[in-house]
């Protein structure tokens, strides 16, 4: 069987709706998360624009209460890879460079997951772009 190198595999693949699976560090948590690309053009942007789907609806709800418009809640049946219902935080964007998502999957701590619908991508990209945490740079990068 051939391998495909892991830079190969996230270079010609990579694109909106791309969803990986990963433990990030900069959480509290160990345990890994969904996360999805919502550049329109992200192996071309000097960086991977990411958004974190969490199972915990109700602490998410609460803690952005005051920032209506900015969070997103996917139910499993809307992506086949979500096990739980989720809730995207729109007002938390990860930038991330291609190689560090090569990084991890070479390292074996990435796993590349199914496509994310676009309509979703879109719901996820207009939450982006209400918050009025989010930087205007970041914003460009996902406007068409």
């Amino acid at each position: 069987m051939i391998e495909i190198p892991p830079a190969v595999q996230i270079k010609s693949t990579i694109k909106s709706g791309s969803v990986y699976y990963f433990t990030e560090e900069i959480f509290t948590s160990d345990e890994p998360h969904y996360f999805i690309v919502i550049n329109q053009y992200p192996i071309k942007d000097e960086v991977v624009l990411l958004v974190c789907a969490s199972s915990q609806i109700q602490k998410v709800k609460r803690r952005r209460r005051n920032l209506p418009g900015t969070i997103v809640e996917i139910e499993r049946r809307e992506y086949i890879d979500f096990t739980k219902d989720s809730i995207i935080d729109c007002n938390d964007v990860l930038t991330k460079k291609v190689e560090h998502l090569v990084s991890k999957l070479r390292e074996g701590k990435l796993r590349m997951k199914t496509e994310m619908d676009m309509a979703l991508v879109e719901k996820l990209r207009k939450a982006v772009i209400q918050s009025p945490v989010v930087e205007e740079d970041i914003k460009k990068i996902i406007t068409p």
